[in-house]
């Protein structure tokens, strides 16, 4: 058993229904980790008990993200923070950036200025711009200037065991997603699939198949991080573009992610916005500029747009900027006993799907 753990401090928050929660205080800097980057390695190398401790039951749940809080590697940024999800350590995540952002303006770690209060956040993508909303001390909403998303393939097919074939777009948006049009997918019942909350088991299960299968056969990696390879996420659209409401005439966009090892993002996904803004562009279905509602599986939404275009390695790639809300919703310290039985947590496969352990 792994010696007890300093209590850890929390602020509880979720942004647009899916859980960020943020360390404040409780978990030390790592040595000789100069990039955020190396402070991603150090923690899935050295550190993933932190990570279990957190996320695994009793303490957390399946759709649980935790961010923990350090000092920038970058000298422009005010802070930076390491994303922790269930099976790992994603570059850079939209909700947990908003939800971030919003616990750092409303515990007073970033001063802030009414209306808009304006700074940058180191990640272990790069470097994030934030430009908040404020008004009577509250973060009413937060904008973020992701880093920049492309297209590593449009229309890829592969052969998926048990559902045949299927077609998917494949990009980058802070993560790699495998993007996957819904219409003509049929479910097991020979039922059509939609992207709403009534057909997220069956999301669920297709999803994982689909990431698997692809790991079987394509493996894109991002040109200047090769450790950032391999599909993380499989995100279903409704459409392959964008649909314009007739009220106010919005451009709007429906979607939803599967997180491993098995459930629904409950929001509409920062770094798959941003993904699929690289697929609109690239499919000329999307300028710079242009402005679209990103729904998730809730019917909440992102007010996204790509304020710009520029290259990474060999790739186009668009710079999307992503807008949303997030709430506090408690503060809470966690400690570990050490006759604790479940120092590094425990899944059990009514939560984590069918790989959970049992």
């Amino acid at each position: 058993m792994p010696p007890p753990f300093p209590t850890i401090t929390l602020t509880d928050c979720h942004c647009a229904g899916e859980v960020g929660n943020v360390v404040t205080s409780g978990i030390a800097n790592p040595p000789n980790t100069p990039t955020m980057y190396s402070k991603l390695i150090h923690f899935r190398t050295h550190s993933d008990d932190i990570r279990l401790l957190l996320l695994n039951e009793p303490r957390g749940r399946s759709p649980i993200n935790t961010n923990i809080l350090f000092p920038p590697c970058t000298p422009t940024a005010s802070y930076g923070f390491l994303i922790l999800e269930s099976d790992e350590y994603p570059p850079m995540s939209g909700n947990n950036t908003i939800c971030v952002a919003t616990v750092l303006l409303e515990n007073q770690l970033v001063a802030m200025q009414e209306p808009v209060t304006r700074f940058d956040l180191d990640t272990p993508a790069g470097l994030v711009q934030i430009t908040a909303d404020c008004q009577d001390g509250k973060c009413k909403a937060v904008a973020f200037d992701n880093v920049p998303s492309f297209v590593f393939a449009l229309d890829y097919v592969v052969q998926v065991p048990g559902v045949g074939e299927v077609r998917v777009d494949l990009a980058y948006g802070g993560m790699i997603y495998a993007i996957v049009d819904v219409r003509g997918l049929v479910g097991a019942e020979g039922r059509k699939i939609g992207v709403g909350r009534e057909d997220a088991g069956r999301l669920v299960v297709l999803g994982e198949k689909i990431k698997r299968a692809l790991w079987e056969v394509y493996n894109p990696v991002h040109p200047e991080n090769e450790d950032i390879r391999g599909v993380s996420n499989v995100e279903f659209v409704d459409g392959v573009g964008l649909v314009r409401e007739e009220e106010g005439g919005r451009r709007v966009g429906v979607n939803t992610v599967v997180v491993s090892p098995g459930r629904l993002d409950r929001s509409p996904c920062g770094t798959g916005s941003s993904a699929r803004m690289a697929v609109l562009h690239k499919r000329g279905l999307l300028g710079v500029g242009e402005v679209f509602d990103h729904r998730g599986v809730l019917g909440t939404e992102f007010e996204c747009w790509i304020r710009g275009t520029t290259t990474v390695g060999e790739y186009e790639a668009v710079l999307p900027t992503v807008k949303g809300s997030a709430w506090i919703m408690g503060y809470r310290q966690v400690v570990l006993d050490p006759e604790d039985p479940f120092p590094s947590g425990f899944r059990v496969g009514d939560q984590w799907g069918v790989e959970g352990y049992l």
